[in-house]
């Protein structure tokens, strides 16, 4: 049996939806047995599909050719994750420093931030709204 590939990676929830599945194809971050494919090709059984989503590539062996969403209880008998291990601790790194590294004061400021701002600049100029253009 053989399916479309953006409707298999749909249907063993790769991707949430189609479209999604669709425009990784056309990026070029789903590879077929290591060859780039288009939303339209199709896929067999023993064939391994790589899927790009940066920082990691996943890597899936199908086990049946499927374009009808399952119950995730059923995925086992469908596909086969076959990750190098490496890449998971890639993501785990990535995730882990992303909150690490932010340097205080980079990105916008919280709200009492802000608050914080206007009442150090408020007393300074003597005036209490800044919206009030009335001269």
């Amino acid at each position: 049996m053989e399916a479309r590939l953006d409707k298999w990676l749909w249907a063993v929830r790769v991707f949430k939806t189609r479209t999604l599945a669709a425009d990784a194809c056309k990026n070029g971050r789903v590879q077929i047995n290591g060859a780039q494919a288009k939303p339209a090709r199709t896929v067999k059984e023993g064939d391994t599909v790589s899927v790009r989503k940066p920082p990691v590539t996943y890597t899936f062996r199908v086990k049946q050719a499927i374009e009808k969403r399952v119950g995730a209880k059923l995925l086992p008998d469908m596909v086969e994750n076959i990750t190098d291990a490496s890449q998971y601790e890639l993501l785990e790194m990535s995730r882990i420093s992303g909150f690490v590294n932010r340097a205080k004061g980079t990105g916008r400021p919280t709200k009492k931030d802000r608050r914080d701002m206007e009442d150090f600049i408020t007393p300074m100029y003597g005036f209490d709204d800044w919206d009030d253009d009335d001269d």
